[in-house]
C-alpha cells in the first residue's frame, strides 16, 4: 500500500487543484492531503475561505482519501502521523525537492519527493482566475 502526501492552501478550488490531486493519487494507493493553516499562509495573500471550509472541500474530492489540517507549529508533524511513501509537490510550491528530502532524512523519514509539472489550461491557477475576474469586471464598467 503506497501512501501519497500532498499539501497546499487550496483556496477557491479550481481545475489546477483537481489536476494536482488526481496526478498525486495516480502515484499510489492512498492520498492524504494536508491543508495549510490560515496562520501559516505567509507566501501569498491570506486565504479567502477559512481553513475548516477548505478542509471540507478538499476532503470531499474523489481522489482524496483523507484530508487534515496542518500543524500550527511544525510542518513535519503530519508527515510523522501519515508516514507517506511519496510527498508530491505542485509545480508552483515553494519547497525545493533536495532541501525537503534532506530535512526529511534528518527527521528520520524516507519519503520520496516528486514534483508534478504544470498543467496546460487557462484556468489552472488562482492567479489566472483572479486576473480574469478583474478583467471582466473592468469590461463590465466600460460597457
Amino acid at each position: 500500500m503506497t501512501r501519497i502526501l500532498a499539501t497546499g492552501t487550496f483556496d477557491i478550488l479550481h481545475p489546477g487543484h483537481l489536476y494536482f490531486l488526481e496526478r498525486a493519487k495516480a502515484l499510489g494507493d492512498e492520498l492524504y492531503v494536508v491543508i495549510s493553516r490560515d496562520a501559516n499562509v505567509n507566501h501569498k495573500p491570506t486565504p479567502i475561505l477559512p481553513e475548516k471550509q477548505r478542509l471540507e472541500m478538499v476532503g470531499a474530492l474523489k481522489p482524496v482519501d483523507s484530508a487534515v489540517l496542518g500543524s500550527l507549529t511544525d510542518y513535519f508533524e503530519p508527515v510523522a502521523s501519515i508516514r507517506p511513501d511519496i510527498i508530491v509537490l505542485g509545480f508552483d510550491q515553494k519547497f525545493k525537492e533536495k532541501d525537503l528530502e534532506e530535512e526529511l532524512k534528518k527527521r528520520g523519514f524516507s519519503s520520496k519527493v516528486v514534483r508534478l509539472p504544470a498543467a496546460d489550461g487557462s484556468f489552472y491557477s488562482s492567479r489566472s482566475i483572479a486576473a480574469e475576474i478583474v478583467k471582466r469586471k473592468k469590461e463590465d464598467f466600460r460597457a
